[in-house]
């Protein structure tokens, strides 16, 4: 374990269009992206296309899914990180020396899934930054069988029971899915962020994942869609808003300290955000502005490198 990295860490991201410091937007990602700044390391980005994600994980890379379609089939996504500080162990993968398009001599290991880049940030770096991403959070999951579970394609992130901060995965679990289960509200409006160079191929991914012909498939009639948006409200009033009011001295969880647990639900409302920003003005003032007030804390953790 070290207090700070000799050598500056690799963040692997989906590119969007430019300038992508302003509309990235994919929510796993942003979780790493939460947890880096808060823990104030070294890294730098690489933004990685859509459609070369699959090649990236398994040929260049070399890393086994974390995550997998009903099928059994792989879903590649990101984001990875590499951190070339560490030797590694059983429980990580290791970085050969063909690795890297832009650095063929790369040693370290690499961490497929937001979740264990969190953890691994916390075994690795207890001292940095701000204090530990994990600290205990009393009643941080929601009771049992309330939060919907989507019939989504797009698997969810998996539980790590044997995690020693298996609570907060718990819980990752759950606001995934709370946000996945409305998804389809915003879908139609992906384009948007995309890279132009990439997005008619980054969209025909989207289509196949979703069993889907057209982009016109995810376009919902506007009383569809108003009361999908009217359930998000509505969920996010029920498994959420008493959690970040319990204490009243700041805008997180904890009140002024931030946890993983606000990061995850931070990145779902970045993607908002990025996504339908003339929506977000409205749905940040839900519920007395709570959830507004949260994503505007972030921001001192939100810088991309």
């Amino acid at each position: 374990m070290s207090n700070s990295p000799s050598t500056r860490l690799t963040l692997y991201d989906i590119a969007s269009r430019p300038p992508v410091e302003s509309t990235c937007f994919a929510p796993n990602p942003w979780k790493a992206r939460f947890a880096l700044n808060f823990k104030a390391l070294p890294y730098r980005t690489i933004w990685v296309s859509v459609p070369d994600i699959p090649t990236l994980r398994s040929e260049t890379l070399r890393l086994p899914p974390t995550r997998f379609f009903a099928d059994g089939s792989p879903y590649d996504t990101l984001p990875i990180l590499h951190d070339p500080n560490v030797t590694p162990s059983p429980s990580t993968q290791d970085v050969d020396s063909t690795s890297d398009p832009e650095n063929h001599s790369l040693r370290g290991v690499l961490i497929g899934d937001s979740f264990d880049i969190a953890t691994h940030l916390e075994t690795q770096y207890p001292l940095s930054g701000t204090g530990c991403l994990f600290p205990p959070i009393k009643d941080l999951l929601a009771p049992p069988s309330t939060i919907e579970h989507t019939t989504s394609p797009i698997p969810l992130s998996e539980i790590r029971a044997q995690s020693p901060h298996v609570q907060y995965s718990q819980f990752n679990n759950q606001v995934d899915a709370l946000f996945t289960a409305h998804v389809p509200f915003m879908a139609y409006y992906m384009p948007m962020p995309l890279d132009p160079s990439t997005a008619d191929a980054t969209k025909a991914v989207f289509l196949r994942r979703a069993g889907a012909s057209s982009w016109e498939d995810f376009r919902l009639d506007e009383e569809t869609r108003e009361a999908m948006k009217m359930s998000l409200r509505d969920a996010l009033g029920v498994h959420l808003v008493g959690l970040l009011r319990r204490d009243e001295s700041g805008p997180f969880v904890l009140g002024e300290r931030a946890t993983y647990a606000d990061f995850i639900v931070g990145a779902w409302l970045k993607m908002i955000e990025r996504t339908v920003p003339g929506e977000w003005e409205e749905m940040r003032k839900w519920h007395g502005g709570i959830f507004g007030d949260l994503l505007d804390a972030l921001e001192k953790f939100a810088g991309v490198m």
